[in-house]
Order: structure tokens, then C-alpha cells, then sequence
């Protein structure tokens, strides 16, 4: 079978390896028809790490994704041969303390999809992964849908965490994927008056298409003191997805007291700061943000039930042997790009680029 390979820093190969098999009586052996380019693929291709989960060249990559069951292990009885299913690239043990607690996402042995010493990365024509991360998908969904359900699954996730009440005033700052997979969740999980921020101006021009209230770029204005003018008593939550310092910085400002910051973005150093000050006098509560725990199934109805359409996400579209080609654009911000998807297969019938 073709694999995608990273063989260094921003260097990529396509290469040929044995189709894998099942090794346990409860993993499923997957054709993988979609894989979505995450910007955590984008920290390891270009910098070859996030904090101290560190890439050993050669490697693969990818996790958002969906494909078709091919074979079942006898103890995956729920699945059979030519089920279409979206994946949870996450892998728990069931044992151990956070998975008795029912946090499986920060299981103490957590196998990830594409994660350094972890499970192999899904950019490849086949997988075998456990069956309990695999959630059979209606007919009506696509297989673009199907893998895009992997980020709407984190946004529906942060939304949870803010446990936030409707009809408030919450911002967005940053508004790549995973921010607009935030705006999605807020509109149909608890409604509020929405303020994004991002430094392009084709994603602000989507996040408006999903309801944001208002809009800005931070280069071009003052977003903290037009916000404020529009609410001046400061906002009820702010979600920073931009993983960077200064939209760490302005969420503190935003936030009236007893306000949540969620934190979603990854920031590419080891650390972050805050004014304490502000932290204090205000009382403000942070909440971080693991992935997603036990809400891909909730992600595939509002995809299904037509409460999000996750459509407009996928910008741009690239064949197997194009796998290069589509993490360079996505770590370039190039051509408007906001999700690239890699086809792994025709199946979808739609058409690559």
C-alpha cells in the first residue's frame, strides 16, 4: 500500500509498505478514503515537534480522517465489511485512572493516530485501529464530512468545558479551523453573541457565514477596544484557538470578572504568561482544552441533522501523491486555504484540488 512519509523537516515522500493486518480480536482493518491536514501536523512537518512530543524522521502523520471498514476482528462484532465510519484517532486503554474517570482522552497510555511513539498516522491507503474509535456514519454523509468531523468533535468539546449559559456574549479569537469548529458549536449548542477575530480576511468572511456578530483583524485595529465599545462590560467567555501570545493577551482583557478563557490553540513554545493581576482582580477561570472526550457521536448527528455544515470548511482538495503539496499550502496560509483534504481514494467522487 502508498503511505505519505516524512523524511525531515517540511520533506515528504510517498512510499510503499506492507498492508497492515489485525494483530488483536477487536481492531477493524480500514481503507482510508479522507485525511484532513490538522494544523498540529503543520507543528511537527515545519517544526518537527509540539513541546516535548518530538518527531523521529522518517514518520507519518494525519488523524482526521474517515474511511471503510475492510475486515473485522471477531471481538468487533458492532462493525462489518463496507461500513463507512468516522474515526476517533484516539485510543484509550479502558484501565487505568483517567479512563475509570471517564477521561479516556487523557488516558495514562493514550495510543494517538499520527502522534510521535504512538499509533502509525492515517495519510496512508489502509490502517487497523481498535473498533471502539470507529462510528458508522449515515449514507447521507460524505466522506469529506465524515473526516471533518474529527475537528467539530474538539469544538463541541471546548463548548462543553466553557459550560457556559446562552444568550451571553463570548468571543473567538483565531479563526482557522478549530476556531470556526468552536463558532459552529456555540450557534447550535448554545446560542450567544459571537466576536471573532483572525489576521485573514477570507476566514473572517466564513466565520461570518456561521454567525459571528462582528469581526476583526488585530493588525488593522484595536479588536479589544472596538469589542469593549460593543460590550462594555466584557465578555462572558473567550475561546483562544490561535495558540499565540497576544490573543492570550487580549482574552484576559475581555473577559468581565468571574469569565472563562478557554484554551484551545496550540502555542508553538513551551510557555505562555499572564498579567496575574488581571487573573486575580477579575477571578478568572482557565480552562484548557484536550482534544475532544466522547463527542464524535454527538458531532456526526449535527453534521447529519444539518444543525452545522462543516462543507465550507474544506476549501481544497489533493490526491494521495499530493500529500506535500497540500501540507505546504496549509503551512503557507497559502490560496485561502482553510481545511485541505487528502483523497485517498476516488470514492468520494469528488475531484482532487
Amino acid at each position: 500500500m502508498n503511505v505519505a512519509v516524512f523524511t525531515g523537516i517540511r520533506e515528504l515522500d510517498i512510499c510503499e509498505r506492507p498492508r497492515p493486518v489485525l494483530e488483536r480480536p477487536d481492531d477493524v482493518l480500514l481503507r482510508i478514503e479522507t485525511v484532513g491536514v490538522c494544523g498540529s501536523d503543520i507543528h511537527y512537518y515545519t517544526e518537527g515537534r509540539i513541546g516535548g512530543q518530538v518527531i523521529e524522521h522518517p514518520a507519518t502523520l494525519g488523524h482526521e480522517c474517515a474511511g471503510t471498514v475492510v475486515e473485522a476482528g471477531p471481538a468487533a462484532p458492532r462493525l462489518k465489511a463496507g461500513q463507512r465510519v468516522a474515526v476517533d484517532p484516539a485510543i484509550s486503554c479502558g484501565q487505568c485512572d483517567q479512563c475509570r474517570q471517564g477521561r479516556a482522552h487523557t488516558c495514562r497510555k493514550l495510543q494517538f493516530l499520527g502522534c510521535p511513539g504512538q499509533a502509525p498516522g492515517a495519510a496512508a491507503e489502509f490502517i487497523t485501529i481498535a473498533a471502539e474509535s470507529c462510528y458508522p456514519i449515515p449514507d447521507s454523509m460524505t466522506m469529506v464530512q465524515a473526516a471533518l468531523v474529527e475537528p467539530l468533535s474538539v469544538g463541541v468539546h471546548a463548548v462543553h468545558l466553557a459550560a457556559m449559559p446562552p444568550g451571553g456574549a463570548v468571543g473567538v479569537l483565531g479563526s482557522g479551523p478549530i476556531g470556526l469548529c468552536v463558532l459552529m458549536a456555540i450557534g447550535a449548542l448554545c446560542p450567544n453573541r459571537t466576536f471573532v477575530t483572525d489576521l485573514l480576511d477570507n476566514r473572517l468572511g466564513l466565520a461570518k457565514r456561521y454567525g459571528a456578530d462582528w469581526a476583526g483583524v488585530p493588525t488593522r485595529e484595536d479588536v479589544v477596544g472596538a469589542i469593549l465599545k460593543e460590550e462594555s462590560e466584557g465578555l462572558d467567555c473567550v475561546f483562544e484557538c490561535a495558540g499565540r501570545q497576544e490573543t492570550l493577551d487580549q482574552a484576559v482583557e475581555l473577559l468581565k470578572p468571574g469569565g472563562t478563557l478557554v484554551m484551545v490553540g496550540i502555542p508553538e513554545g513551551d510557555r505562555v504568561s499572564f498579567r496575574t493581576e488581571a487573573l486575580r482582580r477579575k477571578e478568572l477561570r482557565l480552562q484548557n482544552v484536550r482534544r475532544q472526550n466522547d463527542c464524535t457521536k454527538e458531532a456526526i448527528d449535527l453534521v447529519a441533522t444539518g444543525a452545522v455544515d462543516v462543507d465550507p470548511l474544506a476549501t481544497h482538495h489533493f490526491a494521495l501523491d499530493e500529500t506535500k503539496e497540500a501540507f505546504d499550502l496549509v503551512a503557507d496560509y497559502a490560496d485561502g486555504v482553510i481545511k485541505a483534504i487528502i483523497h485517498m481514494t476516488s470514492s468520494d467522487g469528488l475531484e482532487t484540488k
